[in-house]
């Protein structure tokens, strides 16, 4: 039973390192080779919006935070 189980365990672990070494990667890093494209998030385009997304949460915020501070303002000293 070894004699067939372990160089078929050897073959199947040495598919997957190939596989893994030219498989795409996704959002992470390049892959090598003629298989590797620029991951989405690294181009110009997604950059730009991921910039707007993070600028309008953060105005977002900030007018929250002044919407809260007026309501606290006015609890403490109502306008007469």
């Amino acid at each position: 039973m070894d004699r067939l189980y372990l160089p078929a365990l050897a073959v199947i672990a040495a598919a997957a390192i190939a596989v893994a070494s030219i498989w795409p990667q996704g959002y992470g890093d390049r892959s090598p080779g003629p298989w590797g494209h620029t991951p989405i998030q690294q181009t110009p385009k997604m950059q730009a919006a991921m910039q707007r997304e993070a600028l309008a949460n953060q105005r977002r915020t900030n007018q929250q935070r002044a919407a809260a501070r007026d309501l606290q303002t006015q609890a403490l000293a109502p306008s007469q």
